[in-house]
């Protein structure tokens, strides 16, 4: 351990890896601090407010060589900014209530384009119904900006990785694949519909969407999938212990998508494997689909097995195909095992 390095451990199993570092000695979150859910297990921690609610809390950190393409406008990095934090609340079923935003840039970077930045982060927050409430600003070697986002949800709507069981649906929002082929298609300068673009540069987070699925009582487990669709079935399935079995036929995938991809194979790629769409990921008890089905965009892709039956993939021609563990990770591992 003294010696390798995080790109060939991975940022799962290095998130693991710090997870316990955060623990008490017995393996258990500090609970006489009110913590409910600390690092590593969950989109969120969450805290006790010693009433019947509790605060959910985020930090995501983006930079401009890494996370924002040339083509994104000032104010839509602003927007991205604020939009992955709230998803991650989102994912919690909570109801936003701010956003602390830490920006670190050039000493030479223009005014202008810090006001259209802040106009973006802004335009998210109110578009989520909250907004900016402080933060900071100091000078980097390039463009830096880290946002804590929280939120507020009833204990007993709150909802977690954990809590699918089998014979459950397994349900998501939007669109798959979207934003992996915006930026394939950036970068082999293909042309795409603003549409397309959209989905990477102006990601929405499903919060509306969260609040209603968190009331109906009717969600087992849940969290989003700004990684990759694959990479969240995983992520799923270790918090909940059970299998998945998704029929690609169900997959919610524009038509520009399949367009856009040139075989069968290369769609599975982009539905499965590209990050960047940050939809939420749903398990659903069968006996209370209904409930759900009328009030939010939602599609059933499969349904949860036991987990020793694994994650797979049911094709148009019934062959199993295994989902790989991988996706959109920025700390890129050598490999990366289900039991990290």
């Amino acid at each position: 351990m003294k010696n390798t390095k995080v790109s060939s451990v991975g940022e799962r199993a290095l998130i693991s890896i710090l997870s316990e570092i955060f623990k008490t000695s017995d393996g258990r979150e500090k609970e006489q601090e009110g913590i409910l859910i600390g690092a590593g297990s969950d989109d969120c921690a969450v805290l006790d407010l010693k009433g019947e609610d509790c605060l959910v809390v985020t930090t995501d950190m983006l930079h401009r060589t890494t996370d924002f393409p040339e083509e994104m406008t000032p104010w839509q990095i602003g927007w991205m900014s604020a939009a992955v934090n709230f998803s991650d609340i989102a994912a919690m079923g909570a109801e936003p209530t701010g956003l602390v935003m830490a920006i670190g840039m050039p000493v030479d970077t223009e005014t202008a384009f810090v006001v259209s930045l802040a106009k973006g982060m802004q335009a998210c927050a109110e578009f989520c119904g909250t907004a900016i409430i402080g933060g900071d600003l100091d000078t980097h070697a390039e463009l830096t900006i880290t946002g804590t986002a929280l939120g507020r949800v009833k204990k007993s709507q709150l909802l977690l990785r954990r809590g699918a069981r089998p014979g459950d649906l397994v349900c998501v929002t939007g669109y798959t694949g979207s934003a992996g082929v915006a930026l394939e298609a950036l970068q082999l300068r293909k042309p795409v519909s603003e549409n397309i673009l959209k989905a990477l540069f102006e990601p929405v987070p499903r919060t509306k969407e969260a609040r209603t699925l968190a009331e109906s009582g009717a969600v087992t487990s849940m969290m989003d999938t700004s990684d990759g669709l694959a990479m969240s079935l995983y992520d799923l399935s270790r918090q909940s212990h059970v299998g998945f079995r998704i029929r690609e036929s169900a997959l919610p995938i524009l038509k520009e998508v399949r367009e856009f991809a040139l075989d069968p194979n290369k769609l599975r790629e982009f539905a499965l494997y590209t990050g960047g769409d940050f939809e939420l990921l749903i398990t659903i008890d069968p006996q209370k689909i209904k409930k759900v089905q009328n009030i939010c965009n939602l599609v059933v892709i499969g349904e949860c097995t036991k987990y020793e039956a694994g994650i797979v993939l049911e094709s148009p021609e019934c062959k199993l195909i295994t989902i790989e563990q991988r996706g959109y990770q920025q700390l890129k591992a050598k490999a990366v095992d289900r039991s990290t």
